[in-house]
């Protein structure tokens, strides 16, 4: 059923292939926090000649307590090629920039509040930092890649960095991150923690016809805004944020994160960051019932992946259907979250 890596132990569980597009890697850990350390990771190829889609859970990413889950949707001629740079390359420069951050730019104005009315600490402004520097670093990496036509190739990046009680998002383009939490009532409830960048936000087609570029729809696509530089001739893109694409970056397409912070509490269940090949047939409530509902934290991304398959196929019986990759990070142990679910 495609690619898939779980892990519920400190062990990897793999198909022959499974590392050309998805990875697991774990830091070791004390034996005591094995048992907190559960998640899953799962990508299935649509109709293309390949699977365009990429992601990681890094394990133990920055500290002990820390994770990294990132997907990466590429497109365009190389887009395959672009979304495993970006997986392979983006959490070690991102870990390299915060470490060498000592201190806060004294040029950025920071609010008391943010989302939520949470005041993230210092370190998480050095995370922001950091996410900013090391996405702007990773768009030149790939422009200076030898023998890499990027001018109308790229990807996309959703990217959760989990540190201990805190999480940092970090979002290109129109993958998503969502966090399954419990309402005080009991429901299950789907946060939504990244925003779909694409060219049919106000504040994003206002930069790109700023920056001369076009905001359109093909006659036979007509629900799709893309963007369009100035020229006839040239390919559209269907977001407005993105790795690569260089052609579309003198109009207005940045590889600029809009970056946001939360702090998790006894509430907070577990993350989902997916490709859009799962959000274009699944909403972000029926991506959290899967996951509550899947056999255990091991085969939660697996599950949605299945379900965005057999959505497809309802849904869009004609059409070519997305790759679909998931991954599943919990932040409770099992036995606790199935006891608070059972009480509801």
């Amino acid at each position: 059923m495609g690619i898939c890596i779980s892990i519920g132990s400190p062990e990897i569980h793999e198909t022959d292939d499974c590392q050309e597009n998805v990875v697991y890697y774990e830091e070791k850990i004390a034996a005591a926090d094995e048992t907190q350390r559960l998640g899953s990771i799962c990508s299935h190829q649509g109709s293309r000649e390949s699977n365009q889609d990429a992601a990681i859970l890094y394990q133990g990413y920055g500290m002990e307590d820390g994770a990294f889950c990132g997907v990466f949707d590429g497109h365009g001629k190389n887009g395959e090629i672009v979304s495993k740079l970006v997986r392979n390359r983006l959490p070690l420069l991102l870990l390299n920039r915060k470490n060498s951050l000592t201190k806060i730019s004294s040029a950025h104005n920071h609010n008391d509040e943010e989302e939520g009315g949470m005041v993230p600490n210092k370190d998480l402004y050095k995370w922001k930092d950091a996410c900013i520097s090391a996405f702007k670093v990773m768009d030149k990496e790939i422009k200076l890649t030898d023998n890499l036509d990027c001018s109308s190739s790229g990807s996309t990046a959703a990217v959760v960095v989990r540190q201990g009680g805190d999480i940092v998002v970090a979002n290109l383009g129109d993958s998503r991150a969502v966090l399954g939490t419990m309402a005080e009532d009991g429901r299950l409830v789907a946060v939504q923690l990244t925003t779909d960048l694409t060219p049919d936000l106000p504040l994003e087609a206002d930069r790109i016809r700023k920056s001369n570029g076009r905001v359109l729809a093909l006659k036979e696509e007509p629900h799709i805004l893309r963007v369009w530089p100035p020229h006839e001739g040239s390919s559209g893109l269907a977001m407005s944020r993105a790795f690569g694409d260089f052609i579309h970056k003198n109009h207005g397409v940045i590889a600029i994160p809009e970056v946001s912070y939360r702090r998790l509490t006894a509430e907070d269940l577990f993350l989902v960051v997916a490709s859009d090949g799962v959000w274009s047939v699944l909403s972000n409530n029926e991506v959290a019932s899967v996951v509550s509902a899947a056999e255990s934290e091991e085969a939660a991304a697996r599950a949605v992946v299945e379900a965005a398959i057999y959505a497809w196929k309802q849904k869009f019986p004609r059409s070519k259907r997305d790759d679909c990759t998931a991954v599943c990070l919990f932040l409770q142990k099992s036995q606790s979250l199935r006891q608070r679910q059972d009480s509801c």
